[in-house]
C-alpha cells in the first residue's frame, strides 16, 4: 500500500526557532499527525505555564539534563533518556529541575498549529507582551491554562 501523505523531514537548522530568556526554542513539526518541537531550558528555568490539553497527549523525551513536572497533584523528575506521556485532561507544568538545564523534544498528537503560539510565549518571557495576551487563545491551540502559582512545591496532602 502506497501512503498517501509524504513523509516530512526535517534536517538540522530548518526549523523555526523562538529566542527565550531561559532558553531557545525549535518548532520541528507545527500541525497534522504531531507537532514537535526541541526544548532548551537553562538551569532551574520554567517551561510553559501550568496547563492542560483538551485533545492531545503531550509526550517529553528528555535528550538531555533533568526536567521537573508536575503531573496532576503529583511532582516527578526525569533524567537523561527518560519519557513522560500526559493524556489529555490532565493538568501540568515542567521545567528544568533545581540546578539543572534541560533538553526535551516534545510530541503533541494529533498534532494543532502552535507556533503563533510559542512566538507569544517568547514575547511573555522578553517582557514584550502580557501572559493575558494567550488567554483568549487557548482553545486555537488547546492549551488551556491551570491555576497553580508554586508549582514546585510538593501538593499538601
Amino acid at each position: 500500500m502506497e501512503a498517501t501523505t509524504p513523509a516530512l523531514v526535517v534536517q538540522p537548522g530548518e526549523a523555526a526557532g523562538a529566542a527565550l530568556t531561559n532558553g531557545a526554542f525549535e518548532l520541528l513539526a507545527d500541525g497534522g499527525a504531531v507537532s514537535a518541537s526541541r526544548l532548551t531550558l537553562a538551569t532551574g528555568a520554567d517551561g510553559a505555564p501550568p496547563h492542560h490539553h483538551r485533545l492531545s497527549h503531550e509526550t517529553f523525551y528528555v535528550l538531555d539534563g533533568t526536567m521537573l513536572f508536575r503531573l496532576g497533584d503529583t511532582l516527578t523528575t526525569v533524567g537523561k533518556g527518560g519519557l513522560v506521556v500526559i493524556p489529555p485532561g490532565l493538568p501540568h507544568v515542567f521545567g528544568a529541575a533545581e540546578g539543572h538545564g534541560a533538553d526535551v523534544v516534545v510530541v503533541l498528537s494529533p498534532g494543532i498549529e502552535r507556533f503563533g503560539y510559542f512566538e507569544q510565549l517568547a514575547a511573555i518571557s522578553r517582557g514584550e507582551a502580557e501572559f493575558a495576551s494567550l488567554l483568549p487563545q487557548q482553545h486555537r491551540y488547546d492549551v488551556h491554562f491551570e491555576d497553580l502559582p508554586d508549582w514546585r512545591t510538593p501538593p499538601s496532602r
